[in-house]
């Protein structure tokens, strides 16, 4: 009959002993995957500061880009607004570019394109592509230059126009709606559509 060798195990070892080297290599692991945790959260912040960089850097260029093509579209839409606004039964005599108004040591707004002559005023808000939230700016804009215009006993009359290449679905309308004057590319060039029907161009 064959006999079975049992292994040959370190004698004298108590379970309480086993037990504590187990416990030891249980905290051995927790504490490396810790350090593991520590260092994947460090790199996850130097990438997230990495990120901020780079966004901030493409912000600037977009602003800087973005300042260039309203540079443009302005140089593209002032050579026929006196011409096309003329056709509407409107003479300036005078065409002004990127305009601030001070009211109490502080800039009140700016203005693109401010056209004039003795008795009326255009303010013209020239945007690559015109959104609802400009055409409100704008509304509040002629409001302060109403304010800017009484401070200095101008008493004539003050229209407002919103000008870009792009037109998103009901926001022409909703200009025309406001009383503004629309500037929109047609052809090579630029036409003005007057506020018509029931909705009249707005004095302030």
């Amino acid at each position: 009959m064959g006999t079975t060798t049992l292994p040959d195990y370190p004698r004298g070892i108590t379970f309480e002993q086993v037990w504590a080297a187990i416990h030891a290599d249980r905290e051995a692991a927790k504490a490396s995957h810790e350090e593991f945790e520590r260092g994947l959260k460090a790199s996850r912040e130097e990438f997230n500061k990495r990120m901020k960089k780079n966004e901030e850097k493409f912000n600037k260029i977009l602003g800087r880009l973005g300042n260039r093509l309203g540079d443009f579209i302005e140089d593209m839409v002032e050579p026929n607004l006196l011409k096309r606004f003329k056709a509407l039964g409107y003479n300036f005599s005078k065409v002004s570019r990127d305009l601030e108004f001070w009211f109490e040591n502080r800039i009140l707004t700016e203005v693109d394109v401010f056209l004039e002559n003795g008795d009326k005023v255009v303010a013209v808000e020239v945007k690559s592509k015109t959104s609802f939230n400009d055409i409100n700016e704008h509304l509040e804009r002629m409001d302060k230059l109403r304010i800017y215009a009484d401070s200095k006993n101008d008493r004539r009359t003050y229209l407002g126009a919103v000008g870009g290449m792009v037109f998103n679905e009901g926001i022409k309308d909703y200009a025309l709606k406001c009383g503004f004057f629309v500037i929109e590319p047609i052809g090579n060039t630029f036409n003005v559509i007057a506020p018509e029907g029931k909705y009249k161009p707005r004095e302030w």
